[in-house]
């Protein structure tokens, strides 16, 4: 299983414009994504806009990307750059 770490740099964290960026992106690949803090909690579906608001994820925090399957390493650098493109 691929993993990614990113800080989230966006003003308004992992919201709005960022999230559905990320999403559209994330929807394009044929795998599973999760989306989790870095902190703890429980992953959530990165294809899922309402559960990567619901992480309510702030400028500065770090959150950990996972994927598994051919693939997964271009889409997880890519989501990767989104999160933390302020």
């Amino acid at each position: 299983m691929g993993e990614r770490t990113a800080t989230v740099a966006a003003e308004v964290g992992l919201h709005a414009r960022p999230a559905a960026t990320f999403v559209q992106t994330a929807m394009k690949a044929p795998m599973d994504i999760t989306v989790a803090r870095s902190t703890g909690g429980d992953p959530v579906n990165g294809k899922s806009i309402l559960q990567i608001m619901a992480l309510d994820v702030r400028k500065g925090e770090q959150i950990v990307i996972r994927a598994e399957g051919e693939g997964s390493e271009e889409i997880l650098d890519a989501l990767a750059t989104i999160a933390s493109t302020p």
